[in-house]
């Protein structure tokens, strides 16, 4: 560091002199005659001092030893107070030194707990590969302007929690309907009659007949109309689902489910609709509220799936039904067309000969679609159970594909049931090859 010249001035500017890049716009008069009292004097005092130089020496030269009562200089003080002490022959510094860095925090010595992973991703599919359509919905259906009344929305969700049984439902537009812009087809209704332990919960979903323009609305009356039914009738049926009467609960229920369907024909006739286009087949689940009535009943008519999961197995427990009116052939009555040989011929009631052919022949009935056989079934839950009721579109994935069943039984196995976003992403994991809208009701035994 240099000091300043011997005929005074402004202080020589160098760039490694930090103190005179701060001051170097100063003009009083600093020599040895200036005022003792100048403010680049005191200035100048102390950048001697710092060097280690005495406060009125010019040029550089040894350092002499200092009291050890002398004071730095403070600036603003009216006399210059003497230089502070500085060691004995230390090193004048020839350049500028960056300020050394503040002290660092000293590091815990226990590393800290790592970040909780991010749970896995949801499947989206199982199977031999991803299904021919996107996984999210593409195409709305059409509307028209004075029947907002019956547009359907793409996924509908519920739960509740009664008695020992935790329910879970939930009804999607299948991939198919979702990229060509189709209603969904499946309605779901849930609903719950009276209160307390007297209450009685019913999960009904109902399917439209395929290609019918009025699918989705078939489906929703017969729900409709079902849930009227069982309305009516829910005291009773609570008092025969605790009696255990099945017989009286499995004729009743039969009663319930023809008159429903007979209305829904009823309808497509006032519509001017065919019967076999505005159809629907209908399965339904009566949950107690009684948390110690452990039955649960399900009935009803038409394609669908009833399964069980318990022990982490699954269990296909759709009772099989046989068609109304007993096994076997149907027996002819008046007006049948007469029953005939392979060869083409007649055959006669009682000796079985060929008999020539009649011109008077009986007209042939036009023929009757057949009936669905009704389907019941009640029996006594477990603890750690999960039933399942489902319409066609998810009963037949979960027959035919194996990763499908493996994939729901770690997911909905054990006593807890999954929240409703949960178990809406498990009921919507695709199946190449299955497409079509599905709709299903869990219930998990406490």
């Amino acid at each position: 560091m240099k000091g300043m010249s011997q005929q005074g001035g402004s202080p020589a500017r160098h760039d490694d002199d930090w103190w005179g890049q701060l001051y170097d716009d100063s003009t009083a008069d600093t020599g040895p005659t200036a005022a003792p009292d100048s403010l680049d004097d005191r200035f100048a005092s102390a950048r001697n001092a710092v060097g280690g130089r005495p406060t009125d020496t010019a040029e550089p030269g040894p350092v002499d030893p200092e009291p050890a009562d002398a004071v730095p200089v403070r600036p603003g003080a009216a006399e210059p107070a003497p230089p502070a002490p500085a060691p004995a022959k230390a090193p004048v510094p020839t350049q500028r030194t960056a300020p050394p860095p503040p002290p660092q925090p000293a590091l815990p010595t226990e590393s800290a707990p790592p970040a909780e992973s991010s749970p896995p991703p949801s499947v989206d599919y199982v199977g031999s590969g991803p299904p021919t359509y996107d996984p999210e919905p593409t195409a709305l259906p059409l509307a028209e302007p004075d029947g907002l009344g019956e547009l359907v929305a793409d996924t509908v969700l519920d739960g509740a929690r009664y008695g020992a049984c935790t329910l879970r439902a939930v009804s999607l537009r299948g991939d198919s309907a979702r990229y060509r812009g189709e209603p969904r087809r499946d309605a779901l209704l849930t609903a719950r009659f009276g209160a307390g332990e007297q209450a009685l919960v019913l999960v009904a979903m109902a399917t439209g007949a395929r290609a019918a323009p009025d699918a989705h609305l078939a489906a929703a009356e017969a729900c409709r109309w079902i849930g009227r039914a069982v309305g009516r009738s829910h005291q009773r049926l609570v008092a025969d689902i605790r009696a255990a009467r099945r017989g009286d609960l499995k004729s009743g229920l039969h009663r319930l489910t023809d008159r429903s369907l007979g209305k829904l024909r009823a309808s497509a006739a006032e519509q001017g609709l065919d019967p076999e286009e505005y159809t629907a087949s209908l399965r339904c689940l009566l949950l107690p509220a009684d948390p110690d009535c452990r039955t649960r009943v399900f009935f009803g008519v038409g394609d669908g799936g009833l399964f069980r999961l318990r022990d982490d197995a699954w269990q296909d427990i759709e009772p099989q039904a046989a068609p109304e009116g007993g096994t076997g052939a149907p027996v002819a009555g008046p007006g049948a067309p007469p029953e005939r040989t392979p060869e083409g011929d007649r055959l006669t009631m009682d000796l079985g000969l060929p008999a020539p052919p009649s011109p008077f022949e009986p007209a042939v009935p036009a023929p009757q679609p057949p009936r669905e056989p009704f389907r019941f079934r009640a029996s006594v839950a477990r603890t750690g159970d999960a039933l399942v009721m489902c319409t066609a579109g998810l009963a037949g994935p979960l027959r035919d594909e194996p990763a499908l069943c493996a994939y729901l039984a770690r997911r909905w196995s054990g006593r807890t049931p999954p929240g409703l976003a949960a178990f809406l992403a498990d009921a919507q994991v695709r199946v190449k090859g299955y497409a079509d809208d599905r709709t299903a009701a869990a219930v998990w035994e406490a």
